[in-house]
């Protein structure tokens, strides 16, 4: 006895070997399984001597079934698929088909619905219809598909997925028949659609793509502002800065020479303090956040994109350039000696210096903040004067005509030492080693780089940081952000704090409550000093603004009062979008060092310093690459390598081990910096931070 039933969808065939209908059936498949089949579930019993050959041919037949004749054959009704067996073949109908029929009705589920065990009801005619066409349709697109593939292939993009191009390498769609052709075709490639697309000539080169997908996440809409600022708004600016006091000094700013957004400057004035020569110093910051109001269209602008972004080769600002012109801190043209000094609005702290260079922290003298309007006197680029100022060269009155500001500069420079060493004596405190100030151990590995991108061509230049003049900046920046943290806290005006605690991953981080800075060795830790190029800083303004201005009923007026939401969201926000853009800053370094390689030459030969588990770097580009054979050797070992082979795409190289040149060991601090990995994407104050995030990163 052979039964017919439905296993899985199909249609199977098995032979009884005991059983009842009262009891499971003992049956055995046609490829000789035994198991137990329930009585209700067999839709048909018959005889046949050969049951495989009996299925083949119910096969055949089966291939033969006119299911639109079958489907006019059914009733409107539920039926049997024996019944309608004897509908299309005539009564009797054999068992093979009956067989036939069971095959053709549970293989088209667009004609018959399944109602049961061997039961079934043809669709009504408005939905067959329907799905008839959409069947055509998956045809039609399943022969697009395969032709799209082909073309793909053999290098060739079609026309009709060109302009999805970008969707398919960043957000695709994987239900559409240009993706499934895409993945398909990509099948079998390393670096996947994007190695497809390049190799059909749409994608222009690796960094393309590597741009393309962080713009597509970050800047969906393009890096062009959405806003667009009216003439009387510029003018309605114009009248109301009119209105701020004018600082009695001539301030100067220290940046690097590609420097565009210039946020800090300084002036110092001799002053009598107790019929005693000393001096004031005035730390003047970039102030748009007395044309920005919170809830505006440009206080939109910066809330969506947090911060500028850095990166070889070019920039993607956080504010408009109408406002970077009104507001940066630029001077005079240089070549224009008897132009009067521009008065640029700034939010001015004001310290006054004792005989020893120490601020002055109480009392009548004590760091004051000003809104204000500064003359601009002049903007001294590094590149022009960081080899001639040293601290030699500022103690020599010779070098007054080529040191601008020498007397100046001394001052400050004697001040930041004050500055740095009660840092260390609060870092000890916190149980860190003490950092020395000035230039590092020139053996040592250099830790900042400038990347120059001309024409698809990178020159890379080290830069070992410690200068009079990045310390200046430093110390001066460290002291004026920790300053603004203790007058906010002290104040009870809100605002966002950069805070350092403890150890691990979440160490640092931006939250709405005063903290300590333990890397910095500071109390109160507020970025405040770039607001033209960070969301934060430019918060941080709003505030000292209203505290400048109203005193003790600051907290009152400011535009973020105490346990605003909306601040925590910032601080949050912020955290993650900067980490973002320091990730994308690492990468296109990365692919611009692969890129120096390639320039230089494939196969190319070097020397390495290992790290730690085998990671090593270059010593003359900040490029780290794994060499598994200098895992077990000890940090600062030097090694020969070849790099054989380059992919752009996953920013990986292959390389060959050549050998150990010097097993020395790096130093303790020169390792601790190493093993860090935030960068902080700034202009010349992105030094401010090296204890806190720890890897000083390209100039602008």
């Amino acid at each position: 006895m052979r039964l017919l039933y439905e296993d899985g969808g199909d249609i199977k065939i098995a032979t009884l070997i005991s059983g009842s209908d009262s009891e499971p059936l003992a049956v055995e498949s046609l490829g000789g399984k035994r198991g137990k089949l329930k009585s209700k579930d067999v839709w048909l019993r018959f005889e046949h001597p050969q049951p495989d050959q009996f299925l083949a041919e119910a096969k055949k037949l089966f291939e033969e079934v006119d299911l639109d004749f079958l489907w006019e054959c059914a009733g409107d009704g539920e039926f049997l698929f024996t019944e309608l067996a004897k509908e299309y073949f005539g009564d009797p109908a054999t068992p093979m088909q009956q067989t036939t029929l069971a095959m053709a009705l549970q293989s088209a589920p667009v004609y018959f619905r399944r109602k049961g065990r061997g039961q079934f009801m043809r669709a009504p005619e408005d939905q067959l219809k329907a799905a008839l066409l959409a069947v055509e349709r998956k045809k039609a697109e399943l022969a697009k598909q395969q032709a799209w593939e082909e073309e793909l292939k053999s290098g060739e993009l079609p026309e009709e997925i060109r302009p999805q191009i970008n969707a398919l390498l960043f957000s695709p769609d994987k239900n559409t028949t240009a993706y499934k052709a895409v993945a398909n075709a990509a099948q079998g490639l390393k670096g996947g659609i994007a190695e497809l697309f390049l190799k059909c000539g749409v994608l222009t080169s690796a960094l393309a793509y590597h741009e393309g997908k962080f713009l597509k996440e970050h800047f969906p809409k393009g890096v062009g502002f959405q806003v667009q600022l009216q003439a009387n708004e510029q003018t309605s600016w114009a009248e109301a800065l009119q209105k701020l006091p004018v600082a009695d000094v001539q301030a100067f700013s220290i940046d690097d020479a590609t420097t565009t957004e210039i946020d800090d400057a300084f002036s110092v004035t001799a002053i009598k303090v107790n019929d005693q020569a000393c001096y004031r110093v005035g730390v003047h910051i970039a102030a748009p956040g007395l044309a920005i109001q919170r809830g505006g269209a440009l206080d939109e602008v910066g809330r969506q994109r947090l911060s500028t972004v850095y990166y070889p080769g070019g920039k993607i600002t956080m504010l408009p350039d109408e406002v970077i012109e009104v507001f940066s801190l630029h001077a005079a043209n240089q070549g224009s000696p008897n132009q009067a000094s521009p008065l640029r609005p700034a939010v001015s702290l004001y310290v006054t210096l004792n005989t020893d260079g120490n601020p002055i922290l109480d009392g009548e003298y004590a760091p004051t903040t000003k809104v204000e309007r500064v003359p601009m006197a002049s903007n001294l680029r590094l590149d022009n004067l960081e080899d001639l100022v040293t601290e030699e060269a500022l103690q020599d009155a010779d070098n007054l005509a080529q040191i601008p500001y020498q007397q100046e500069l001394q001052v400050l420079w004697q001040s930041a030492k004050q500055l740095h060493a009660k840092r260390q004596q609060q870092r000890v405190a916190s149980g860190l080693k003490a950092e020395s100030l000035g230039l590092p151990d020139p053996n040592a590995l250099a830790r900042d780089f400038n990347f120059k991108v001309t024409d698809g061509v990178v020159d890379i230049f080290a830069r070992q940081r410690g200068s009079v003049l990045d310390s200046v900046v430093a110390e001066w920046m460290i002291f004026c952000n920790s300053t603004w943290g203790n007058q906010l806290a002290n104040h009870s005006v809100p605002g966002i704090y950069r805070t350092q605690k403890g150890w691990g991953p979440q160490r640092t981080r931006m939250q709405t409550m005063p903290g300590p800075h333990e890397g910095l060795g500071v109390e109160n830790y507020a970025w405040c000093t770039s607001p033209l190029r960070r969301y934060v800083d430019l918060v941080n303004q709003w505030q000292l603004i209203a505290m400048a201005q109203h005193g003790v009923t600051a907290k009152l007026v400011a535009p973020f009062k105490p346990k605003d939401a909306d601040l925590m969201a910032i601080a949050a926000d912020f955290d993650g979008t900067y980490a973002a853009y320091g990730d994308h800053q690492n990468q296109m370094e990365r692919y611009w060092c692969l890129q120096y390689l390639k320039q230089t030459g494939i196969p190319w030969k070097g020397v390495v310093r290992h790290l730690k588990d085998g990671q090593a770097r270059i010593e003359e580009i900040p490029l780290r690459l794994s060499v598994p054979e200098l895992a077990e050797q000890p940090r600062g070992a030097r090694a020969e390598i070849e790099v054989l082979d380059i992919d752009f795409l996953a920013l990986e190289a292959s390389v060959r081990y050549l050998g150990l040149l010097h097993p020395a060991e790096m130093s303790a601090a020169e390792s601790d910096l190493e093993d860090q990995e935030v960068v902080e994407p700034q202009g010349i104050e992105k030094i401010v931070e090296v204890s806190d995030d720890a890897k000083p990163t390209s100039a602008q």
